[in-house]
């Protein structure tokens, strides 16, 4: 009997730290303070793979096991790295569908306790992962695009019971639009102003060592016959050692 009058004692404790009918609900607590992963830090990229396309730049033409159509093919035959000097266009190979695939390092913070900054050192470029953001329709659009950001926690909305204090973690989910038209490989693959990249970022620990994954997709209804998928893995480093901004190279 005692057992039972404690627990009816402490429910509407329990209840309203929960938001529930003992009280009302408490703050949301901030993507910060939310977040089931830590992407913070620096990593470097691993090239265990694709090392021809991705450390060097390929050459004029070569768009092997990228699903391009016909406008996309026509579009690659066309690039002329001179021509993209010329306009001022350097960065063109460094924009948020390709950034990633690049050698390099890069450096996750908190802007603030809605906005993730990434800074690749490759090109020196920085995205801004948006928690809570609204349309973009009237932002400019830009080589990083504007990216709106989500948690997503592993096992949620799974019915039954969960089992006792299981381990949290999960995936950071980006959407990004307002592309300015660019290329995913440096040797004129081209994406347009309309392609839409969905990434999903989540880590691994394996030996000691973390390790972020970066999976992403690329739709592109003008230079593409079906979405590209593609992930890539960074290796979590202890401090800033070899971090090396360069700047944009059309060749």
């Amino acid at each position: 009997m005692f057992v039972l009058s404690a627990a009816f004692c402490l429910a509407p404790a329990v209840d309203a730290q929960r938001g529930g009918r003992g009280g009302p609900p408490g703050p949301a607590p901030t993507a910060k303070a939310a977040a089931p992963i830590d992407i913070s830090g620096y990593w470097v990229a691993l090239v265990t793979d694709d090392w021809r396309w991705r450390m060097v730049t390929p050459p004029k033409g070569d768009s092997l096991y990228l699903p391009l159509n016909q406008a996309g093919r026509q579009a690659a035959d066309a690039w002329d790295p001179a021509k993209d000097e010329a306009a001022g266009e350097q960065c063109k190979g460094y924009g948020a569908p390709s950034i990633m695939h690049l050698p390099g390092r890069l450096h996750i913070t908190w802007e603030d306790d809605s906005t993730l900054k990434l800074d690749a050192d490759a090109g020196t470029q920085t995205r801004l992962f948006r928690f809570g953001a609204g349309p973009a329709q009237a932002v400019e659009p830009s080589w990083q695009g504007y990216s709106i950001a989500q948690w997503e926690v592993d096992g949620a909305g799974r019915r039954g019971r969960a089992p006792a204090a299981p381990a949290r973690h999960g995936s950071l989910k980006t959407v990004t639009t307002r592309l300015r038209p660019g290329y995913f490989r440096k040797n004129g693959i081209p994406y347009s102003a309309n392609a839409v990249l969905t990434e999903y970022f989540t880590t691994l620990t394996d030996g000691g060592i973390d390790y972020l994954v970066v999976t992403n997709f690329l739709e592109d209804p003008q230079y593409l016959a079906q979405p590209y998928v593609r992930s890539v893995q960074f290796k979590r480093q202890p401090d800033a050692k070899g971090w090396n901004p360069t700047a944009c190279s059309a060749r």
